[in-house]
């Protein structure tokens, strides 16, 4: 769904949902939950905690909706919420989030024997690669292929200018690319 679309899409449905309407408070979270479980879920590696912290932010959405004025910034409203639960329970666990297992990523999308066994490899550099960023790097990642946030959107959350989100992903893309070929042995250097 275009931004322009999305944007009327959440000032339509959350100023009904806010007033109480059933049919609008689901659609906001048919809509919203995949997204939101899908990057927590890719930084706990647990299912059941995923879920937990998914309840949890709608929870705060439903009792702060009321008060919500939509100005185009919901996504980024949605996710602080969830970034903010997130931290708060590995601080609470004293864990820290991690991508998925290779295990969980290979159910996801089951292939023939030896495409598994290449994909296995890769999921795994991935896992590795991932677990070698900085937070601030895999944050932007996640956000933008988890959460499938816009550059401008994380910019907006993140208050820095959309350029910086773009030259920092760049980077992280990069960075996460070497660490993957050096994991796999493809490192020409």
């Amino acid at each position: 769904m275009p931004d322009a679309d999305q944007e009327e899409f959440d000032r339509e449905v959350l100023a009904l949902a806010a007033k109480g309407d059933a049919d609008a408070w689901r659609q906001v979270v048919d809509f919203w939950s995949p997204r939101i479980y899908a990057y927590l879920r890719s930084n706990t590696r647990n299912q059941e905690l995923a879920e937990e912290i998914t309840q949890s932010v709608f929870c705060t959405i439903a009792r702060k909706l009321a008060d919500y004025v939509e100005q185009g910034h919901f996504q980024a409203w949605i996710f602080r919420i969830a970034i903010n639960r997130l931290r708060d329970e590995m601080r609470r666990q004293n864990l820290h989030a991690r991508p998925m297992d290779t295990d969980i990523l290979t159910d996801i999308a089951p292939q023939k024997r030896a495409a598994e066994k290449a994909n296995a490899e890769e999921l795994h550099a991935l896992r590795e690669a991932m677990d070698q960023l900085p937070n601030s790097d895999r944050a932007i990642i996640d956000l933008r292929h988890q959460g499938g946030m816009s550059f401008q959107q994380i910019a907006i959350m993140l208050s820095e200018p959309l350029g910086t989100i773009l030259a920092r992903h760049h980077r992280a893309i990069h960075k996460l690319r070497d660490l993957m070929r050096r994991h796999m042995g493809d490192d020409p250097s």
